[in-house]
Formats: C-alpha cells, sequence, structure tokens
C-alpha cells in the first residue's frame, strides 16, 4: 500500500518532505520513503491513497495517561472491577481518534494495563501500544496516597519495586511533590528506588513540580521527570546532560488553572463534578503560577536541549480525553515550531522508551504506525486536531470518524 500526501513531517524534528509517499509492506512496515513519482515507480501495482492537501507525520506518543483512572467519575460507585476495565479499554480505544498510537499508563489501578495487553495479545481487542507502571508509590501519607501504594524506607521501596516487577510492571513511578515545596520522600529513598530499578534494569519515572524535589530527583537519576512544573534552565541543562527526560504536562495545569479562575469568578463553590477535581479547586493558588510558569518559562527550558515528551496527565471527569494535541499547541503558542512539537510527541518519546529504532519515525524500517491529519501541520499547528486516518502496524485503524476495531 502507498499512502501519500502534500506534506510528510518525519518525525526528527526538523524534516519535511514535499509531495511524497510512504510504502508499507505486508508486514506493517515502512518500505519506501521518497517522492510519489519515485515510489510509484518502484512499486507500480500498490493501491495508492492520496490524501491531498493533508500531513502524514508518525503516530503519536501519550507518555502520561491514566487509562483505567475511575476515582473522578461521579457515579464511582459502580465501578467494580469489570467496570474498570471496561472504562479503561474505551479510554485506550479513544486514543486512536486523536492520533495516538502509543501510550505509557503512569497508574492505573493493579493489573489493568497489564490485562489489557493481554487481551490485545490474544486478539480480543485493538489497542495503542501501551507501556506501564503498575501502582505508584507515595510515602504515608503522601501524594495520591489512596490511590497508589504507600511505602516509607529504602528497603521497603526496594521491596515494592520488586512485588511490581514480579507482577508485570515496565516501568516504576514514584510521587514525591504536591502543591508545596516540602519534599516527600528523602535522598536516601529516592535514590534507593533508581538504583533498585537501574540495577535490576527497568526504568523509573517520577512526579516532581516544586524544589527541592525537582533538584532531588535530578540527583537521584530517574529517567523522566513529570510536571517539572517550576523547572529551572539550570535544572533542564543538568537533565540533559544526565539523560533525563521531561513531560510537562501543560495543558493539565493550565485547563485546572483556567476553569478554577473561571468558576471562581463566576462565584461556583463547586467547579466540577467529580470529587477528585473538587479538592484541585483548593490548589487553585498553585495554579496561577504553575500556568504563568509554563507560559515564560517553556521555551528557554526547550532551548537547553533537554529531551521534552508530550503527556496528557487529564483525569478530571468531563475534561478532553488525552489532550494530546492541545499540549502540543500550547508548546507552540510558547515559543516551538509545529515541526518541533512534533518531535516531542514521536521520536522523542519512542528513544525514552527504548523504542528509537522501530518507532516514532516516517523511516524505511520503520513500524508503521501513522497518522495522517488534513491541512499543511507544519505552518499551523491547528491541524493536529483534523485526523483524518490512523495506522497501527500499517493497518488503518481509525478513518473519516470511524474505528475500525
Amino acid at each position: 500500500m502507498i499512502i501519500t500526501a502534500n506534506k510528510i513531517i518525519t518525525g526528527d524534528g526538523k524534516t519535511i518532505l514535499n509531495n511524497s509517499a510512504v510504502c508499507i509492506n505486508e508486514r506493517g512496515i515502512i518500505e519506501t520513503v521518497g517522492t510519489l513519482e519515485e515510489v510509484k515507480a518502484k512499486y507500480p501495482n500498490e493501491e495508492i491513497r492520496d490524501f491531498g492537501d493533508a500531513t502524514i507525520m508518525p503516530g503519536m506518543f501519550d507518555m502520561h495517561a491514566h487509562l483505567g483512572y475511575w476515582y473522578s467519575q461521579p457515579d464511582s460507585f459502580n465501578y467494580n472491577d469489570q467496570m474498570i476495565m471496561m472504562y479503561a479499554l474505551q479510554h485506550a480505544q479513544a486514543a486512536f481518534t486523536k492520533g495516538i498510537t502509543s501510550v505509557r499508563d503512569c497508574y492505573s489501578p493493579h493489573g489493568v494495563c497489564k490485562t489489557l495487553k493481554l487481551a490485545e495479545s490474544k486478539g480480543f481487542i485493538t489497542i495503542p501500544r501501551i507501556t506501564h507502571v503498575d501502582a505508584g508509590m507515595c510515602m504515608t501519607g503522601g501524594h495520591c496516597w489512596d490511590e497508589v501504594v504507600q511505602v516509607d524506607g529504602p528497603w521497603e521501596i526496594r521491596k515494592e519495586i520488586r512485588k511490581q516487577m514480579r507482577d508485570g510492571a515496565e516501568w516504576i513511578k514514584l510521587l514525591t511533590s504536591h502543591r508545596s515545596h516540602i519534599p516527600e520522600f528523602t535522598q536516601e529513598e529516592l535514590d534507593a528506588a533508581v538504583d533498585e530499578c537501574h540495577r535490576r534494569g527497568i526504568k523509573c519515572v517520577v512526579h516532581a513540580g516544586t524544589h527541592p524535589s525537582i533538584q532531588m530527583c535530578i540527583d537521584a537519576g530517574f529517567d523522566t521527570i513529570e510536571h517539572g512544573t517550576f523547572l529551572t534552565v539550570e535544572q533542564a541543562e543538568q537533565m540533559r546532560d544526565k539523560g533525563i527526560a521531561w513531560t510537562p504536562t501543560i495543558f493539565a495545569y493550565t485547563y485546572l488553572y483556567e476553569v478554577c479562575k473561571k468558576n471562581i469568578e463566576e462565584g461556583n463553590a463547586d467547579v466540577f463534578n467529580d470529587p477528585v477535581a473538587a479538592k484541585e479547586q483548593r490548589d487553585y493558588a498553585y495554579y496561577e503560577p504553575a500556568y504563568e510558569s509554563y507560559r515564560d518559562n517553556f521555551k528557554k527550558l526547550y532551548d537547553t536541549g533537554v529531551t521534552v515528551c508530550t503527556g496528557s496527565d487529564m483525569v478530571m471527569y468531563g475534561a478532553p480525553v488525552l489532550p494530546i494535541a492541545e499540549e502540543m499547541s500550547y508548546m507552540v503558542k510558547y515559543g516551538i515550531t509545529p515541526v518541533q512539537a512534533v518531535q516531542t510527541s514521536t521520536s522523542n518519546p519512542a528513544k525514552v522508551l527504548g523504542k528509537g529504532d522501530e518507532l516514532g519515525l516516517i523511516e524505511e524500517g520503520y513500524i508503521a504506525d501513522i497518522t495522517v491529519v488534513d491541512g499543511d501541520l507544519s505552518q499551523n499547528i491547528d491541524c493536529i486536531k483534523n485526523i483524518n486516518t490512523v495506522y497501527l502496524n500499517g493497518k488503518a485503524v481509525y478513518s473519516d470518524g470511524v474505528r475500525f476495531i
């Protein structure tokens, strides 16, 4: 099969191909990338799908999702284990409508993502590629203590990591800051977590948005830092040098700021229809400086060369599902180009997940996880919302508003 469009953004942060085409073989691998004339001449008998005024790009990654996060549902009393699995499946498959073909789940209830992947391997369902932690870990009484595992001390942390690896975790997650500048885990605990993960050959992600927690996580050597809301240029340079990636989740904090602000101005005491977000309203004083920090500093931090990845972290009832398009729009609004934003959602995450030699690029030999959007995305980031067709392993899973799953 040959697909062609006016533009191809390869995902490397700089390359744009005009009037070019991609040939996908029967194994779902990109066989050739070249001009339409070259590809047609090489494969004269292949079916051609011409998307016209559109942009072909790699399938996108959401590096901070919570597919099974049911806690914010207003009828949460209905969510037994079976309902939670259905909820997670619905969210996973909704990813295709957003142009997302790979997801890193940064915690769902125990066993949810492992079961989804098992069901996919048996051919029961079609879902994006999932890389997942098991349960997150916080200190006793720490951030999200009622949703994750509470652990204290280096050896308790090491034991929990070993248990989660036994149970199928592919990454490990710790949470060590909330809405204050008081660190939750100690440096000794963070160091032990990273040491245990890397000693066992598994990567680790950490929730850290404030100081000094961010610096403590950089010193410990986590593989990715989530949020990093008040990250400094000097710290971003340290992350670059140590190979630590950053998932800023700009949209999540901006959304909370804007909705809370609007409802306060309108005199609404109950901002949301879910219990999780009701708690967030009390943290409004945190969201305004968080929003301002992303707005004022994102471009300076990006320019350090730290690896930036898109992640949604959107769990509020009624909020946009997996809003990677919105995340990329903010990145462009705050100073980078649409082509650079595409890199944050494609080849950067692929490399962080250890899949940079098979995913994240429109390049010969890569797996044909491909998203097609209407319009010239290289000039207008808003085109990222115009999802036309999505391919997973070279097979269409979404096209013209219809999911083929």
